[in-house]
């Protein structure tokens, strides 16, 4: 009986000694070598794992950075140029620095100036109450008020306002990551540079509908006039499906496009003092009119040109 079991722990101990040989040698025969500098560059990460920069955590995008030729177009939202720094110095390459980004709310549709037709009572969920229908007010292009983004977001940059039924970014805490973006069902939600000293301008609504439609549902809607693109003299208003959209790269902060606009659509942040339409009118008015007058001069200018030159061809016949 004991000889039965030497044989069979002997058996095994050789059996387990085989196993782990042939282990050991398709380990080693199949193995991936793993470049170190992947370990460095994710220790100066900030960890957030948000995927903010388009890879599934910060291991994945120490990954891409090392395999990548340079990091054109590699970039950590959360850690900004001064992580990105780092890890230029630890791959040797250059970083270019961006421009620091931040979320932004494009919708301006408070309870007040947009009221509720429907009543929802179901499973608190902008994506879930998207899915079922176009929300409680009569625009179907608005923030459906639930809360999906302020979910989304891990760092408590953003929170529902009571007062309005909107979110409300703290771009203190905002990394820009864009996950408060990708949860929104309706795409309200844009990253955009955050601009100088943090003054930018944007234009808060999407609604595509006409006009008479969109004002109609919401007191504060872009009705796509064209006004702010006609004022805009540095090129940065387009007007699309209705809706107007500012250009930061073209925008120059004049603040021209706010004073304008006939519901109060774009919106200026953290500039110092409120826009003076009335001043800004009369500059564009005085703008116009010197326009005008130029233009009617060059008028009268070539026909003047133009009456001179018959008497110039003949002189010269003579």
């Amino acid at each position: 009986m004991s000889s039965i079991v030497i044989w069979t722990i002997a058996v095994i101990a050789l059996l387990g000694l085989v196993l782990a040989l042939v282990l050991y040698i398709v380990a080693d025969r199949f193995k991936v070598e793993e470049d170190p500098r992947i370990d460095e560059v994710e220790k100066v990460m900030p960890g957030a794992n948000c995927g903010g920069c388009g890879f599934a955590g910060c291991r994945a995008f120490a990954d891409a950075a090392v395999k990548a030729p340079n990091l054109d177009n590699n970039y950590c939202p959360v850690g900004g140029n001064d992580v990105m720094k780092k890890v230029a110095a630890i791959l040797g390459y250059e970083v270019k620095e961006k421009a620091p980004m931040v979320a932004v709310v494009r919708c301006n549709g408070s309870c007040e100036a947009r009221p509720r037709i429907n009543e929802y009572d179901g499973y608190a969920s902008c994506r879930v109450k998207a899915a079922l229908y176009a929300g409680d007010t009569a625009c179907a292009f608005g923030c459906l008020g639930c809360g999906d983004c302020v979910a989304a977001c891990a760092f408590g940059a953003i929170s529902m306002d009571p007062a309005t039924g909107l979110p409300v970014v703290d771009e203190s805490k905002c990394t820009a990551c864009g996950a408060c973006a990708k949860a929104c069902p309706k795409s309200i939600i844009e990253i955009r540079p955050k601009g100088p000293r943090g003054m930018r301008l944007y234009v808060s609504c999407l609604n595509r509908d006409k006009g008479p439609a969109a004002k109609k549902a919401c007191a504060s809607a872009c009705i796509g006039c064209g006004i702010c693109a006609k004022t805009c003299t540095h090129g940065a208003i387009t007007v699309e499906n209705n809706v107007a959209y500012i250009d930061p790269a073209k925008c120059k902060l004049c603040r021209e496009c706010e004073a304008v606009c006939p519901t109060g659509a774009i919106h200026s942040v953290n500039f110092p003092k409120p826009v003076d339409k009335d001043a800004v009118k009369a500059r564009i008015a005085e703008r116009n009119r010197k326009a005008k007058e130029a233009a009617e001069a060059a008028k009268a200018a070539e026909a003047a040109a133009k009456l001179v030159e018959p008497e110039k061809k003949e002189e010269n016949n003579g």
